[in-house]
């Protein structure tokens, strides 16, 4: 059985595959999703991805359309404490950018679409130039502070990680919230390209490290 592993420095364990939702409410129905979730699941996975956005570019959707399918899983299931939850904000159509009250209504958004008092892991989907980082790390530090997010992570940040959620002073120095995890793009497929792209890996001082695309065979 694949053990579990610890994501960064939260308390958050998990399955080193996520399985990741972006096709739930697109290419698959909610039949379909909840196929795929028991599958996932009865395999030993724990670990579940999505975002606000999921699948906001589908002609007649408006975004939020897997955290809704999501949301219904866990409540047909009852299994919600047994799965640690990632989801995204900041490219929502309704909830564009990082602006703390943004973040804030988004996530409330979320929480209702996914049936569920609590996010595991909140994603930053992008970097927003506009806003300052301190602004970003303190709304989702209110967040965590609520307990509407047990921990956050940034998705889609520059190799330097100049504007990641962890790059300014004030983040460094603070004593509440502290990222997890990271997402950037690598595959086996397109490993000269992604790799020029990715930053370090991560340490035992640093966020972990998810990456969206699978490997190549």
């Amino acid at each position: 059985m694949t053990s579990l592993r610890k994501l960064g420095p939260s308390d958050l364990e998990v399955f080193p595959l996520s399985l990741g939702g972006n096709v739930f409410g697109w290419t698959a129905d909610e039949a379909q999703s909840f196929a795929v979730l028991d599958a996932y699941t009865a395999g030993g996975g724990n670990f579940v991805d999505t975002a606000d956005a999921y699948s906001a570019w589908v002609p007649g959707n408006e975004g939020g359309e897997s955290e809704t399918i999501i949301g219904r899983w866990f409540a047909a299931r009852g299994n919600r404490s047994e799965v640690v939850l990632a989801t995204k904000v900041g490219a929502h159509p309704r909830f564009k950018g990082l602006a703390a009250a943004n973040i804030k209504a988004a996530a409330e958004a979320s929480l209702r679409r996914l049936d569920t008092d609590y996010i595991d892991l909140y994603y930053t989907h992008y970097d927003d130039p506009s806003v300052p980082v301190e602004e970003i790390i303190t709304a989702l530090d209110g967040l965590v502070r609520e307990g509407k997010v047990r921990a956050i992570a940034a998705s889609n940040i520059s190799p330097s990680g100049s504007r990641s959620p962890w790059s300014s002073p004030t983040a460094r120095a603070w004593r509440g919230t502290s990222p997890s995890s990271r997402t950037t793009t690598w595959s086996r497929a397109t490993r000269t390209r992604a790799s020029s792209r990715t930053s370090p890996p991560a340490t035992a001082s640093r966020p972990s490290r998810t990456t969206p695309s699978p490997p190549a065979s």
